[in-house]
């Protein structure tokens, strides 16, 4: 009896996981939330896979997804193998001519098509977009760390975002898959660009509920070696005072200044979430706690 009883108490658990999760439902069906993938979560296989499930169970439940995706790391390793070096500045890959198009092709042709196949894997619905045909941009120059100007080279700072095409796929219960490829309006050159400020330009312009940044940290910790210290809220107001005092640097800062521009063309809510917790995109979403940091205005 005590073994039923114990197995009777998991089942009741997990139902009032769902009765929690009910009125979030509510609020958010037939609401657009974007989700940028990157960090561990992208290389580690059975991460990733447990992450697109949870994205299409959002779909199920009358959310619509759109996805932007990373590849950092599959880029320096498809670099290697062609025997080329990266060089960062700014916090942005310097790209040659050779180098976007391994960056393009890598996106594309890898990246891209094995999101879109775990999707459909969990019996949802997805369609790769080139980000290309999104993305428009202008090229951008960098700072080296003596603050001298820096030809960044083939790299875009978004300047809009053609969106009809991934608003017909939302209609149509179909999960866009965006890879951060911009092009230059002046050229049509593809221009290598940062997947968290794509994601942003992306969600500003498609007004979506919310923008969930899915990478391989908690969240703005005050401690970077402490989880206890994860901040689990912070207003837009907060966010250069934090900068200020050093708790918010590194890549962290353009993530965080991209999600105050979002807020602040309309996001709803911008979500920082860690993809090596089981189901974290769903724990911050459905539950009050949550288990990230949330942006707000």
């Amino acid at each position: 009896m005590s073994a039923i009883s114990e197995a009777l108490r998991e089942q009741i658990g997990k139902a009032a996981v769902l009765a929690e999760a009910l009125p979030y439902i509510q609020q958010f069906r037939g609401r657009t939330f974007l989700v940028k993938l990157g960090g561990a979560a992208m290389e580690d296989s059975h991460l990733l896979d447990a992450l697109i499930r949870d994205i299409v169970l959002l779909e199920a439940v009358g959310i619509n997804p759109v996805i932007v995706h990373g590849g950092g790391k599959a880029i320096t390793a498809a670099m290697a193998r062609e025997g080329i070096e990266p060089r960062f500045a700014s916090g942005q890959r310097v790209t040659d001519e050779q180098s976007i198009a391994i960056v393009e092709q890598t996106l594309g042709n890898e990246v891209n098509p094995q999101l879109v196949d775990l999707v459909k894997a969990h019996g949802g619905r997805a369609v790769g977009v080139a980000g290309r045909d999104v993305f428009l941009a202008e090229r951008m120059r960098g700072k080296d760390d003596d603050g001298n100007h820096v030809d960044l080279g083939f790299v875009g700072h978004v300047t809009s975002c053609r969106v009809d095409t991934l608003e017909a796929l939302v209609a149509y219960e179909t999960i866009p898959v965006v890879s951060p490829i911009s092009v230059e309006q002046s050229t049509g050159s593809a221009l290598n660009t940062n997947a968290d400020v794509a994601a942003s330009a992306l969600a500003r312009a498609m007004r979506v509920a919310k923008l969930v940044y899915v990478s391989d940290v908690l969240g703005v910790m005050r401690d970077p070696e402490d989880p206890g210290s994860l901040i689990h809220s912070i207003r837009c107001g907060e966010v250069e005072g934090f900068a200020e005092e050093g708790i918010i640097h590194g890549g962290m800062l353009p993530k965080l200044r991209s999600a105050v521009e979002a807020i602040e063309a309309g996001v709803d809510k911008v979500h920082l979430v860690d993809g090596r917790i089981g189901h974290s995109l769903l724990l911050e979403i459905f539950t009050k706690s949550g288990v990230g940091t949330e942006i707000v205005p």
